[in-house]
């Protein structure tokens, strides 16, 4: 017999939608852009030729509709990799359980997502505007630990490594490393994106090295990350939701990428606030390529 999930598990709607989405399993694209900020969904849709649905609730906000002939739905996560665990698993759940039933659907319906956002750039090669497509994404934020599968979706032995150049307090939590999916990478990434390791970060200020009041517990982190390298591949960017993304999709069997814009380079100490005029340029390229 097949599981039935209860409504204290997968919390549906009165209207047939999904508890934080609020979308409904008609309304769900096989092609997804993700965007942190929602206010970025609406830039997404103002390139597709027609829109069937939309709908937002807290910060989450989506657009479904057509764009040259392709159905992609723009969904907002806000911020932080415990966003992205609900947005994932609310949409492989549109996905792949029936909602009359409450059961999980004989056919696995695959779905293809690109986080569409912004990151701090940590080497001499990423100045601000430089667009990096994410090849691995380290998690400092501990979400994938607490699902079963941890290991087999995580490249472990990049992780003892990076856990050994830099020293890792383990009081910190474990870091996983999760891949974003090759032939995906490539499509985006084309030959205009550097290739490169993302860190998605717990926070903005103290997980990303940043200091204001309060000292951090280990200051020389930041430059022991930057002068990481293993297997030829250097931590490129800091961010905060690429490695849930990554290893959420590998462990439910979908296929996910991320690709950001550096607004700040942390090396140079310098940063463009005035990016939203510009990220668009990203936005267009990776709606070509989805």
């Amino acid at each position: 017999m097949a599981q039935q999930f209860p409504p204290s598990e997968l919390i549906i709607n009165d209207d047939g939608s999904i508890f934080h989405l609020h979308v409904k399993p008609k309304h769900l694209a096989d092609k997804i852009i993700l965007v942190g900020d929602p206010g970025r969904v609406a830039l997404v849709a103002s390139h597709f030729d027609s829109v069937e649905s939309e709908v937002q609730s807290r910060e989450f906000h989506s657009i479904t509709g057509k764009y040259r002939g392709k159905r992609i739905m723009a969904q907002s996560t806000g911020i932080g990799c415990d966003n992205i665990d609900i947005v994932m698993n609310e949409l492989d759940a549109l996905a792949n359980i029936d909602f009359e039933t409450r059961t999980e659907k004989a056919e696995h319906r695959k779905l293809t997502l690109v986080r569409v956002g912004t990151c701090g750039g940590l080497q001499p090669e990423t100045p601000e505007g430089t667009y990096i497509a994410s090849v691995k994404s380290i998690g400092f934020d501990g979400l994938l630990n607490f699902y079963a599968g941890r290991n087999e979706a995580s490249d472990l032995d990049f992780e003892k490594e990076f856990k050994r150049q830099v020293e890792w307090n383990p009081q910190l939590g474990n870091p996983y490393v999760a891949t974003e999916d090759p032939v995906l990478t490539d499509r985006i990434a084309g030959n205009d994106m550097v290739r490169g390791v993302t860190i998605a970060c717990g926070g903005f200020f103290g997980p990303q090295g940043r200091q204001l009041r309060l000292p951090l517990a280990d200051p020389n982190l930041n430059q022991k990350i930057e002068n990481f390298e293993y297997k030829g591949l250097k931590i490129t960017n800091f961010e905060m939701e690429s490695s849930a993304l990554a290893g959420l999709a590998t462990l439910m069997g979908h296929s996910a990428t991320t690709c950001c814009m550096v607004i700040a380079n942390r090396r140079a100490h310098r940063a463009n606030t005035g990016y939203k005029s510009t990220i668009d340029g990203l936005i267009r390229m990776v709606l070509d390529r989805i």
